[in-house]
């Protein structure tokens, strides 16, 4: 009896402790929440006018990216390590991506660009670029009595450079309005992913290319610009020819205010459509609860994309093509679209009223975690109720053929 009386005193204090870790999480994450809207503009879906917004509106690229920009180039060049450099989040996430160093899934980070507008400051120095939670109106680090001005919220697209992961890289690039093309400066130019790369982005019509030449730590200047030839000799003919390339350690973040400028001044705002119902390709799907979560915390599920049209508002009734695909008797397929709400939007860290096309969103919703859970909705097209695309079960389609195979050397 006495044994007893010990085991339920035992496990009533590990209730109680694991109750209080789990306030304690919930805490730290309002906390968090709290400092990371510091500074942001407020967005009120009670004076909104989707007629009046531009990817540029001070209240939205505040909190969330309008633009979409890739990183492309060969295995071990440095896309990950400048998109590091740049925003200041690590895309390597995965344990067998950091075990093996290299990149598997595509990766995502959201990068804020901004302008010093004192003439005193020199550029490129004059710009800066941090992570998305950052104020709006930071003090410059160079002159340090002027308040910069936020020109750009940058969305990374980090693909994989190895060769058996191109169909990965292919993903990312459909979703891309420039990118930033890696070349190490301590290897011969071009190697086999450099090429298939830009023949890849060149089918996508990406017209909008920055070239980083990138390790010029570990050279000489001679060397530098014997392969500074080497690159104008292999973009000439292609979609890049022409593009600014820029020599950059980084490691060791040489030159990335070279970069920022470039960005905000070599790659334009891309035209987006505010007006018609909203529209986002599902690309991850999760479910958010611990494991022996109760029945009161339990949360829905979350989809991540991005949005193709329209405003999407918390609170709006939304619908999930083609959603639940089953066969009947006959082996005939049925779609049923599954209903839902958006509770939460999320941009990173930001917590949004309304998400606008480009970047990335999470989007919280009342669905069954089930059905979301392990990318399970991926691919699928979320967005207003009965505004959505027919569902078709045969397609036809058109395809190019890149000029030489891919994934042989």
């Amino acid at each position: 009896a006495r044994e007893r009386k010990r085991e339920r005193e035992r496990e009533r204090s590990g209730a109680e402790r694991e109750r209080e870790s789990l306030e304690w999480r919930e805490s730290r994450q309002a906390i968090a929440m709290a400092t990371s809207s510091k500074g942001l503009r407020e967005q009120n879906l009670a004076t909104l006018d989707v007629t009046k917004l531009t990817p540029l509106s001070p209240e939205v690229i505040s909190r969330q990216a309008t633009i979409n920009l890739g990183t492309i180039g060969h295995v071990a060049h440095g896309k990950s390590t400048v998109v590091k450099a740049i925003s200041g989040v690590t895309t390597v996430r995965f344990k067998n991506e950091l075990e093996r160093n290299i990149t598997i899934k595509l990766g995502y980070a959201n990068a804020k660009i901004y302008h010093c507008p004192d003439p005193k400051c020199p550029r490129p120095t004059s710009y800066k670029s941090f992570g998305s939670s950052k104020e709006d109106n930071p003090i410059c680090e160079e002159c340090k009595n002027c308040e910069m001005d936020l020109l750009r919220h940058v969305s990374f697209v980090d693909c994989p450079g190895h060769d058996i992961l191109m169909a990965t890289m292919l993903n990312g690039a459909a979703v891309m309005d420039g990118a930033l093309l890696l070349i190490a400066a301590n290897e011969s130019c071009p190697q086999p992913q450099t090429s298939e790369h830009l023949a890849a982005v060149e089918i996508m019509r990406l017209k909008h290319i920055i070239i980083l030449q990138n390790k010029i730590d570990l050279i000489t200047e001679s060397a530098g610009m014997n392969q500074y030839d080497g690159i104008q000799r292999f973009i000439q003919g292609t979609i890049a020819d022409g593009s600014p390339v820029i020599p950059i350690s980084a490691q060791l973040r040489y030159n990335i205010d070279a970069v920022s400028e470039y960005i905000v001044k070599k790659i334009p705002v891309p035209p987006r459509d505010f007006t018609s119902p909203p529209q986002m390709i599902v690309i991850r799907s999760f479910d958010v609860n611990k494991p022996g979560a109760g029945v009161d915390d339990l949360k829905g599920g979350v989809a991540g994309g991005s949005i193709l049209q329209g405003v999407l508002k918390v609170g709006q009734e939304i619908e999930v093509r083609p959603g639940i695909v089953t066969k009947d008797a006959q082996g005939k397929i049925k779609c049923s679209p599954i209903f839902s709400r958006v509770v939460t939007l999320f941009a990173e860290h930001n917590e949004l009223q309304y998400a606008v096309p480009g970047g990335l969103i999470g989007v919280g919703t009342t669905v069954d975690p089930t059905l979301t859970r392990a990318d399970r909705l991926v691919g699928q097209v979320l967005g207003e109720v009965g505004k959505l695309p027919d569902v078709f079960i045969e397609i036809e389609i058109n395809f190019f053929l890149l000029r030489r195979l891919l994934g042989v050397r």
